[in-house]
């Protein structure tokens, strides 16, 4: 009879990225696991699953020599219940944080080898954490994703739809009319959005910004607000606010 493979233990860590405030912002799981105890992709795909979070970030420490604790440079990966994805915000800044913050890194900045490149996190006043992101190009779709457009928004107006071809992602904005109200209770189906349309990550949705506080027609305030669903990547919603 083979001998069941002995158990590892790894910290993980749940982070609130975007907020001040226990269980609000955009939740992530951060797993630790030492270059000499690494496990393979299915692993950290069980892993993603278990934690069953929008994603799961996997920080790998490229030189055996480093801890956790004085590493400058990592490998960074995300996962979610079902699948790799190739990058995510919120998830890195959870990185960051827990290994600024629980790890004790010293580093001014901590830099992240990802499938989109190389990621910065560095120390910002009033203890806060700065990344910069890539920004991808869009275009206009010109009806291409009508069908899936309707499954997303139903029957609010929509002012522009583009797509972000190198990153697969959606963003359809909504007219201006829209009350915030009305933006936070639409619902969508997963099932009709994977039938509407497949390739890509995932949809944003949102509504124009500014560089002075908004207010919507019933006086609400907000500086910017979008709503997320990624059901090709196994997340119904991703709560990113």
């Amino acid at each position: 009879m083979d001998k069941p493979e002995k158990s590892k233990v790894f910290p993980i860590y749940i982070v609130d990225a975007f907020t001040e405030h226990s269980f609000s912002g955009n939740p992530a799981a951060v797993c630790l696991i030492p270059p000499a105890d690494d496990v393979g992709d299915d692993i950290k795909q069980k892993i993603a699953a278990e934690m069953n979070l929008s994603e799961t970030a996997f920080p790998k420490i490229l030189n055996d020599s480093d801890t956790f604790q004085n590493c400058k440079r990592f490998s960074l990966r995300w996962f979610t219940p079902s699948c790799e994805v190739p990058l995510c915000g919120h998830a890195t800044l959870a990185t960051a944080a827990v290994l600024l913050k629980e790890c004790n890194n010293e580093s001014q900045v901590i830099e992240f080898e990802t499938l989109r490149g190389i990621l910065k996190a560095v120390k910002a006043p009033n203890n806060r954490i700065q990344i910069d992101l890539p920004a991808y190009e869009s275009h206009p779709v010109n009806g291409k994703y009508d069908k899936l457009v309707k499954a997303v928004a139903k029957d609010l107006p929509v002012n522009e739809v583009v797509l972000s071809s190198d990153f697969k992602n959606l963003l359809i904005r909504l007219c201006d009319t829209v009350t915030r109200k009305e933006f936070e209770s639409f619902k969508t189906n997963p099932t009709e959005l994977l039938a509407a349309a497949d390739g890509l990550i995932g949809v944003i949705v949102t509504l124009k910004g500014s560089n002075e506080e908004c207010v919507d027609r019933e006086g609400n305030h907000y500086d910017f607000v979008s709503r997320y669903f990624a059901p090709w990547s196994g997340v119904p919603e991703d709560p990113v606010t």
